[in-house]
């Protein structure tokens, strides 16, 4: 007799992209963070797409396909780029894990004043 499909429920780990299998799972999940964080922003600041593309140097499809989840193709660094021509300051803090953070530690993106 045929077994059906596993439908047990497993608890997975705070990675979806690690938990679903994709290759440079931690990368993914970076980038989705940045475009949450990307998409929250527009938000906040009551911004059309086209008015969010503009800020960007992006055309409005692109800012479409970033925030309908296309963004394999788009790096860290440029998502980052991206949030600072939207106003925002991204900070990398290096640090060995569980100690405090130096100033030295922390890599600062400013926004253009």
């Amino acid at each position: 007799m045929k077994k059906g499909p596993d439908t047990s429920i497993r608890r997975g780990t705070k990675n979806v992209f690690a938990d679903l299998g994709f290759p440079d799972a931690e990368t993914h999940l970076l980038k989705a963070e940045l475009v949450t964080r990307i998409q929250g922003v527009i938000s906040g600041q009551k911004l059309t797409q086209a008015a969010a593309a503009k800020r960007m140097g992006l055309s409005q499809p692109d800012v479409s396909r970033l925030l309908n989840g296309q963004f394999r193709d788009v790096s860290v660094e440029r998502l980052m780029r991206l949030l600072t021509r939207l106003g925002c300051d991204v900070d990398i803090i290096i640090r060995n894990h569980g100690k405090t953070v130096a100033p030295r530690d922390t890599i600062r993106l400013q926004a253009a004043a």
